[in-house]
């Protein structure tokens, strides 16, 4: 072998070296990305049971509006989670009861309106009734705490308003209800904090990490485009904007829907640019999948960096109540603002699709 073509062979290489250690530097922080996201989606959720225990045992409107409040600030953190699914992790096998929708608000109050049919309220039992009787039929997880805490929303310019009446000492079974479904939020979302933790030597994430590179970096993408296209601009914006119908919105009791679609967005940008922000402002930064995809392709890093900020702009852009601004013509500011957000979503995850092959998350299985 020639010397120029030895400096070649090394420098190949060496360049193959540094792209699996970037590669492995991306995995391992996507790793620190989600188990912060899960920490911060726990302890809020733990200060939501805490204003709810507050609500119950002083039921009153400011009580209930702090539990409102509270149950708002849960969703921040859990919402930018939702693009670690869609792969077959360990929230895919429990989401069902963490935020499953629409809610059939009928099915919640006859559980507990009719003691006869349902006589023992506890965390198995009404697990067991979660989507028992279909997809609407659902009895725990962040949107039936929702129902609980706002009831219907029959108000165009607002929320829900439920009584703080409901919760009194008296309405033994809703108070019951809303304290077990709540306590179960609390858990299954310490079983994902678990699952990720970094002092856990047999846990997923160890799993995750040891795994080959192209099979971790393919459930990172599967989880970024399937949360951008199928899931949030197909169930949860275009079938709102196709059908106009309130009960078609992801979060209708409290009209947050707006809010829902904002922090689906940015979670799919934190795994991207590799930034995460935490509740307390904690800014968390390492290598994510742009600096992988800028040792390949510049000009597709810098065409996602846009319309990922696109996506969200747009979302932002949604007026409230979501469920005022899907309805009338296609011209309306609404409708458009809606639409736009739909078409960005749906082109970034066109390019996180070409992003795939590119960073070698689709190489064959071994």
């Amino acid at each position: 072998m020639n010397l120029f073509r030895l400096l070649l062979f090394l420098l190949t290489v060496s360049a193959a070296n540094a792209s699996d250690a970037l590669k492995t530097a991306v995995i391992r922080h996507y790793a620190v990305i989600v188990s912060a996201t899960y920490q911060d989606s726990l302890k809020s959720a733990e200060d939501l049971r805490s204003a709810i225990q507050k609500l119950l045992a002083a039921p009153s409107e400011d009580t209930l509006a702090a539990a409102r409040v509270a149950w708002i600030a849960a969703r921040k953190p859990y919402l930018q989670s939702e693009t670690f699914r869609f792969y077959e992790g360990p929230v895919d096998l429990i989401d069902s009861r963490l935020n499953s929708w629409p809610v059939d608000e009928a099915y919640i109050e006859s559980i507990i309106g009719h003691p006869e049919l349902h006589p023992l309220l506890s965390a198995e039992s009404i697990a067991a009734l979660n989507e028992k009787d279909g997809e609407k039929s659902i009895s725990t997880g962040f949107h039936a705490i929702e129902f609980l805490l706002w009831g219907e929303d029959h108000d165009r310019e607002g929320p829900g308003d439920r009584s703080c009446q409901d919760f009194l000492p008296g309405n033994e079974r809703r108070r019951d209800y809303l304290r077990i479904v709540t306590d179960m939020l609390v858990r299954d979302l310490k079983s994902l904090d678990v699952d990720w933790r970094e002092d856990r030597p047999d846990n997923y994430r160890a799993w995750f990490i040891a795994s080959s590179q192209h099979k971790s970096l393919r459930k990172i993408l599967d989880g970024m485009g399937s949360l951008s296209a199928a899931e949030l601009a197909g169930e949860r914006l275009t079938v709102a904007y196709e059908t106009k119908e309130q009960e078609d919105e992801h979060s209708c009791f409290s009209d947050t829907t707006h809010s829902d679609v904002i922090y689906n967005a940015l979670g799919i940008q934190n795994v991207f640019t590799g930034k995460y922000t935490r509740t307390d402002g904690t800014l968390i930064e390492g290598p994510g999948i742009e600096a992988l995809l800028r040792q390949t392709s510049p000009p597709l890093a810098d065409e996602l960096v846009a319309q990922l900020a696109a996506s969200l702009e747009a979302a932002r852009s949604i007026p409230e109540p979501f469920d005022q601004a899907f309805l009338g013509p296609d011209t309306t500011l609404g409708r458009i603002a809606i639409h736009r957000t739909i078409r960005a979503l749906q082109q970034q995850a066109e390019s996180i699709s070409k992003t795939a092959a590119l960073v070698g998350a689709k190489e064959k299985a071994e």
